[in-house]
């Protein structure tokens, strides 16, 4: 049974706490998390910055895998991350704004880590490991204001165990539908094998995170879990009538962290059964314009005792396996969870709406927040 991790309440990119206590992908021993971005106060829609990086930097030895579902990703070093090739260690990983353009953050990034002594040894020196995935967001900002090496590095830089969310690093940038989209983080805990699991994810969906029918999230659980409640009818009516305009932006990249210790391709069956957060919370996701990409990290520091066989994991599974089930299944809601924390703790940016500011009626118990 994964239950959460008690967390902290978040802090938003303009330093005020959101309350929603879903943990933090840092609650994985040795993961840190460094965001850089640049947002002009007074954006508008196509003009002015609004675009950042995120990086995820892992301890030593830490073992990596991803799932691409996408029809449109935009990637670096994936290829390396197949079970079935040579390199096995992962020195961070990078979500960015800025389209392919972005991806030229993970350049500084390995300049970082290079200087850091983080890579693979060769003759001559070092080739730092980072896989890294993009958003297309260039119609919030200005198409010309995208990530460079420079933002990579300075993300780098800024790594640490706080994780901000909402409108910070690769969030900055982000829609999720017709709403503001953001960053967000959440972790899990497998209280009987002392396995945690968390996740980052930075929300740029062309799909709803929300049901224009309800105003609700899509799924039940994470309404109790992030204590919502019906939003008036007028609200729920004009998020249904604003919906009809479908956006232009697509694309959620995300990175699963695990303390458990996995082989890469057991990290590989967690990336794909992570992908079902995504699926439970946006729809449509993984249509062919999107690129959704989750990586997964395995950091090896919990070796897990075999267990007897249940009902859902029968004895004849090995023990890896079954390891791999249970991270699986708790790295999609972990996942799930995020999603929503990145859309809730994101604030308005160039004219684009916020769930809170759309349907402040969700939450009786707080204050609505007009503003986003």
């Amino acid at each position: 049974m994964a239950d959460r991790v008690a967390g902290v309440p978040g802090t938003r990119a303009d330093g005020q706490e959101v309350s929603l206590p879903a943990g933090s992908i840092t609650d994985v021993s040795g993961i840190l998390v460094g965001n850089h971005h640049r947002l002009d106060p007074d954006a508008t829609l196509g003009q002015g910055w609004a675009c950042g990086t995120t990086v995820v930097l892992t301890p030593p030895g830490t073992i990596g895998a991803v799932d691409v579902r996408g029809g449109a990703p935009g990637t670096r070093e994936t290829d390396l991350l197949d079970p079935a090739n040579s390199v096995r260690y992962v020195d961070a990983v990078v979500l960015t704004g800025g389209s392919a353009y972005g991806l030229a953050a993970a350049d500084g990034v390995m300049q970082w880590l290079e200087e850091h002594d983080r890579g693979v040894v060769m003759d001559g020196g070092l080739v730092p490991i980072v896989p890294s995935a993009v958003i297309f967001d260039l119609p919030v900002g200005g198409w010309q204001c995208r990530p460079t090496a420079e933002f990579g590095s300075a993300a780098a830089n800024a790594a640490g165990v706080e994780v901000a969310v909402g409108n910070v690093g690769a969030g900055v940038g982000a829609r999720a539908g017709v709403l503001k989209g953001g960053l967000g983080t959440a972790s899990v805990t497998l209280e009987d094998i002392g396995v945690t699991v968390g996740a980052i994810v930075a929300v740029n969906s062309a799909g709803n995170v929300a049901d224009p029918q309800t105003g609700l999230p899509w799924m039940a659980d994470l309404i109790a879990t992030l204590g919502l409640s019906a939003p008036p009818d007028d609200q729920v009516a004009a998020f249904a009538e604003r919906d009809a305009k479908l956006s232009p932006l697509n694309t959620t990249i995300a990175v699963v962290a695990t303390d458990a210790a996995l082989s890469k391709a057991a990290c590989k069956r967690v990336a794909v059964a992570a992908q079902d957060g995504l699926a439970r919370t946006i729809r449509p996701a993984h249509t062919p314009l999107d690129g959704d990409t989750v990586f997964v990290l395995s950091t090896g520091a919990v070796e897990v005792e075999p267990a007897t066989g249940t009902a859902a994991t029968p004895a004849a599974m090995s023990p890896e396996t079954k390891l791999a089930t249970a991270v699986g299944a708790a790295a999609a809601d972990c996942l799930a969870h995020a999603v929503m924390v990145g859309v809730l703790a994101a604030e308005t940016v160039a004219g684009i709406p916020t769930y809170r500011s759309m349907l402040p009626g969700a939450f009786p118990n707080a204050r609505s927040d007009a503003t986003g």
